[in-house]
């Protein structure tokens, strides 16, 4: 039987991690904020032409997730912190261009945002190379200014973030976001989480565990990469790494592993779901991210998590044949949507 719930206005809105039938009619938008870190992006090699762009693990995922906002369902908000040199105002033009809301985007005028390089070699596979430390975006959550940006959380019907959004927050602006996390969830916010870990944002790998628990226990739908997670807590199989995950009470977990099938693990059983075939790779930056934003678009859109997994492997499959994490609007591919319910269908 399908569920619904109350947000804070009073509209219907689904259960991402229970609803499996059709959308219902919304009185408004649902609104999602995803919450991480923008950077400058080059690209290229040493002594050769340099490309420059931007991007982040969330901000790719809100791309393409602003991208696949069918018939103006869902709003995509970015929540982070920049500067205010001509880069920073770059990005957000940036952003707003896509159809992402920046009005919880905190300005720091004694900041700058992170760059980062990446070299690709002949098999699409990337070397980063950061320059990050001093980033705005890792005092969002600090001091008297942050607390307007913190409350409002509780205003979105899902929060999105990654294990980097954590990674790169001081220990204050950590705990102060899973506090206002806890909070949001009390009044019916539900949230989603990237497992994306990068052993080199942390101090130590225990800091990094802890804070994953205390995220976990607040997620009810985790996007799951196998190579991250084994790294992280030693998982030696996926019987332990789905254990884990419904001890810690999330109810809906996907499994990413590469280039093979993606498993699914959530209240109506599990399920295995073939990844797409693809001949030449090109770059595989934000494969992992897109495939989230195509999976909880479907997902927002009323489809079930098998279909949310083949549109995630749809996304990320045209993805990686493309250089850099952004592929041009018209490169992205037709999702099938006729078989999922109509935004209309009450």
């Amino acid at each position: 039987m399908k569920r619904r719930f109350k947000n804070k206005k009073g509209a219907l809105i689904m259960d991402v991690t229970l609803n499996h039938g059709p959308e219902t009619r919304f009185a408004r938008p649902m609104k999602v904020a995803l919450v991480g870190e923008c950077m400058i992006e080059m690209r290229g090699e040493p002594g050769a032409a340099i490309t420059q762009t931007f991007g982040g693990d969330t901000l790719n995922t809100a791309v393409y997730l602003a991208r696949l906002n069918l018939r103006g369902a869902v709003a995509v908000d970015y929540v982070t912190a920049v500067g205010c040199d001509a880069f920073s105002v770059a990005m957000r033009r940036s952003w707003l261009d896509e159809g992402i809301g920046d009005a919880h985007v905190r300005v720091i005028e004694d900041a700058l945002p992170g760059l980062y390089f990446i070299q690709t070699d002949p098999h699409g596979e990337r070397r980063f190379l950061y320059w990050r430390g001093e980033a705005a975006a890792r005092r969002m959550f600090e001091g008297p200014e942050a607390e307007a940006m913190l409350d409002a959380l509780a205003d979105y019907d899902y929060v999105y973030l990654s294990g980097i959004s954590l990674a790169i927050l001081t220990p204050e602006g950590r705990q102060r976001l899973i506090q206002a996390l806890h909070l949001a969830r009390r009044a019916g916010t539900r949230i989603v989480f990237d497992n994306n870990y990068r052993p080199h944002l942390w101090p130590d790998p225990e800091t990094a565990r802890q804070a994953y628990r205390d995220l976990l226990q607040l997620t009810d739908l985790a996007l799951v990469t196998w190579e991250d997670d084994a790294a992280l807590f030693g998982y030696r199989d996926t019987e332990a790494l789905f254990s884990a995950y419904a001890q810690a009470g999330v109810r809906e977990v996907a499994l990413k592993r590469g280039a093979a099938s993606c498993l699914i693990q959530c209240p109506t059983g599990r399920f295995e779901i073939p990844a797409q075939t693809v001949v030449h790779v090109i770059d595989t930056t934000a494969a992992g991210d897109s495939f989230n934003a195509a999976y909880l678009a479907c997902r927002l859109r009323g489809g079930d998590p098998e279909q949310a997994a083949r549109w995630g492997h749809r996304l990320a499959a045209q993805v990686v044949q493309y250089r850099g994490a952004l592929i041009p609007q018209a490169a992205m591919p037709n999702m099938g949507t006729s078989s999922l319910p109509s935004v209309a269908q009450v």
